[in-house]
């Protein structure tokens, strides 16, 4: 029963110690911190970051890399990967400059011009892909009034 009591009053001196070395306002604090949350949080939620997202596109900057992209495609699969990475450079650069990004667009289907499919069905659909990329083209660049509008 003494040992208890020593054991006690010994545990005692050494909190009040620590208490006192800590100073009371820094005691209470952290024991009001290590009240319960009146919220607890989800463990499953999602933690928001602080990750910038780019702006959305212009629709008609969106129709023009979706017109990009599937004639980049259709040149790659029949074989002609650097034509097709150039207009796919061209659409990437939409994003950052996009009067940039249209007029590398322009320069890339000059050069597709020169491609000669021997497959008439395949020369129809290169021509289709590229004149719809190319309407695509002019409308944006219209629209921003890059170049000067058409006359009827």
């Amino acid at each position: 029963m003494l040992d208890a009591v020593v054991a006690f009053v010994v545990g005692l001196l050494v909190v009040s110690g620590v208490v006192i070395m800590l100073g009371p306002r820094s005691v209470w604090r952290r024991l009001r911190s290590l009240r319960r949350p009146s919220r607890v949080p989800a463990v499953f939620q999602v933690a928001r970051t602080g990750d910038m997202v780019p702006p959305a596109l212009n629709p008609k900057t969106q129709r023009v890399v979706v017109a990009a992209a599937r004639l980049a495609n259709w040149l790659r699969l029949h074989g002609h990967e650097d034509v097709a990475r150039e207009i796919r450079g061209a659409a990437g650069r939409l994003a950052g400059n996009e009067p940039a990004g249209l007029y590398a667009l322009q320069t890339a289907m000059r050069r597709i011009r020169v491609v000669n499919i021997s497959d008439s069905g395949s020369q129809e659909r290169l021509k289709a892909l590229v004149n719809e990329l190319r309407t695509a083209v002019q409308d944006r660049f219209e629209q921003l009034e890059l170049l000067p509008f058409r006359k009827p």
